[in-house]
């Protein structure tokens, strides 16, 4: 069975569906001695250049002390240019890596995960060593597994154990979905089921502004959850947007408004609702995703009054940007996310079995794309990431997130293509990695009032880090797991370059390359299993 995403199939928030949907899913399996080394009571990555992730620049030689799972010290290991000292301390660590002209950087926080689809990929831990070996280490599922709150919970509980290798995971859910109350059909039933989900290990709830979900009982939902320390995080899809779009939601107390939609619905010129076709049908997903970005020049100009007065009424609120440019980018160029250099290797063929144009899974909506659609959607990203740019320029705050698993895009490479297109839409490097870092980090721990423990490489911080061999500030690129094309002028042959060379999360050793050899022999395996050998 196709299973549709959560956005339009809001029956999988119902018992009966969730427990069909749990069924069909293998359990995550434990982490392996191979899989992640550690933690340890001294470890030391030596001779590193370090990025804070705070947006200063980078420094280095240094060596970091890691004790446990926490970083305990970062000393000088020399001065650029001239012979790193002998004999540094600390002594005796338990393991060393040997770091010298490598980049030290926070691990990655993933704003918009989704994971748990059988249709897709059975096995959950095909996406978290996907993730790890892109240096992700923390993930906001919104949602994960369905509507299958124990199950992600479960998983949550096991990651922050480390006894499966996977990154740290925030539990956002979907109103109604796991527990015994049925359909939120009113704003006190809203109001009931997020205190079921705080009392059940729910760490914030994702609104779709559609189906049940009206505005008055997001509003209830988005209030509770404030008094109970719950993050909130919408995608304002289409149905309720007329009545409910991103100014209007972030006036309510909205914690982040993900994707684009919601954003322009509050621009518009000389309307209130988008003009769209005459036979334009939601359901229609053709309709609806070729449709959307034609509400392009429908909108007050940017930098117009308008668009400065909305800029500012949002950053007045606090609300956070998570624009998850990557997810629709096949839209301006589907030949290029369909031929991605690393499909042959790590995307499942169930997985190019969902992507291929079809009407039953979501964002397969290729049915006939032509030129016109792409050039909309180039027109439309413009604008919006001139929205987004426009954002961070005045404070406003922007995280990176993926939401991978649909439309081309899989786990790990989705979320560094994120990071290339925030490149794209006006981020200097060092604005790409603090998106990607603290600013996800503060996003997930501002709703209790905490202070972020990782998002920052910092004594005192908990362990995550990415390790690269490559300059990130130079070539974003060189962060994929299939790195990038580089001619050597010696051989003047063009050879790979790049790829995390080692992810540390909670101050456990994760090799990045091992974890992509794991998934390649698994896609190989299924490839072979279909041709009957």
């Amino acid at each position: 069975m196709a299973f549709r995403h959560i956005a339009i199939a809001a029956t999988l928030a119902l018992s009966a569906a969730t427990s069909l949907f749990a069924a069909s899913m293998l359990p995550t399996p434990a982490r392996t001695a191979a899989q992640g080394a550690g933690p340890y009571p001294l470890l030391v990555i030596r001779g590193a250049t370090i990025i804070t992730g705070n947006g200063g620049p980078p420094y280095g030689p240094a060596d970091i002390s890691i004790e446990g799972n926490r970083i305990t010290a970062i000393r000088p290991a020399g001065t650029p240019g001239l012979a790193m000292a002998t004999d540094r301390p600390p002594q005796g660590a338990t393991r060393e890596i040997d770091a010298t002209g490598m980049y030290v950087l926070p691990g990655f926080v993933d704003m918009h995960g989704h994971n748990g689809d059988p249709a897709k990929s059975p096995d959950p831990s095909y996406a978290y060593r996907l993730w790890l070996a892109h240096g992700v280490t923390t993930v906001r599922s919104v949602p994960m597994f369905g509507g299958d709150v124990a199950h992600a919970v479960s998983d949550k509980q096991r990651s922050a154990a480390n006894t499966i290798a996977a990154p740290r995971l925030y539990v956002y859910q979907t109103l109604g979905s796991g527990w015994p109350g049925g359909r939120v059909t009113s704003p006190d039933k809203a109001v009931a089921w997020v205190r079921w989900a705080a009392a059940n290990g729910v760490d914030g709830i994702k609104f779709f502004n559609n189906g049940d979900e009206t505005p008055a009982i997001d509003r209830a939902a988005i209030a509770e959850a404030k008094k109970l320390g719950l993050g909130t995080v919408a995608h304002l899809s289409q149905p309720n947007v007329a009545e409910f779009n991103a100014r209007d939601a972030a006036a309510a107390g909205l914690g982040t408004v993900t994707h684009f939609y919601g954003h322009f619905e509050a621009l518009l010129k000389d309307r209130r609702i988008q003009t769209s076709p005459p036979g334009y049908n939601y359901n229609n997903e053709q309709d609806r995703f070729g449709g959307i970005a034609e509400i392009w020049n429908q909108i007050y100009e940017p930098g117009s009054p308008e668009w400065q007065d909305y800029l500012a009424a949002q950053k007045a609120t606090g609300v956070t940007f998570d624009p998850t440019f990557n997810i629709y980018s096949a839209s301006r160029d589907l030949m290029r996310a369909r031929n991605a250099d690393w499909h042959a290797r790590y995307t499942l063929p169930s997985m190019t079995d969902y992507f291929d144009s079809n009407r039953d899974n979501h964002g397969s909506y290729f049915y006939d794309w032509t030129t016109a659609n792409e050039v909309a959607w180039r027109n439309f990203y413009g604008r919006y990431m001139r929205l987004i740019n426009d954002y961070k320029n005045i404070g406003g705050r922007v995280t990176t997130g993926s939401d991978p698993g649909f439309i081309w895009q899989i786990w790990g490479f989705s979320y560094i293509l994120e990071l290339e297109l925030l490149q794209e839409a006006g981020f200097s490097p060092l604005e790409v990695i603090q998106a990607a870092t603290i600013n996800g980090a503060r996003t997930l721990n501002d709703p209790k009032g905490q202070e972020p423990q990782f998002g920052l490489v910092r004594a005192g911080m908990l362990a995550d880090l990415v390790i690269t061999p490559e300059n990130p500030l130079q070539n974003l690129k060189t962060l994929y797991g299939t790195g990038t094309l580089r001619l050597n002028p010696r051989t003047n042959r063009s050879e790979r370059v790049g790829g995390i060379r080692w992810t540390v999360k909670d101050g456990i050793v994760y090799d990045a390359p091992a974890l992509l050899a794991e998934i390649a022999d698994t896609v190989a395996a299924e490839k072979a299993k279909r041709a009957g050998k």
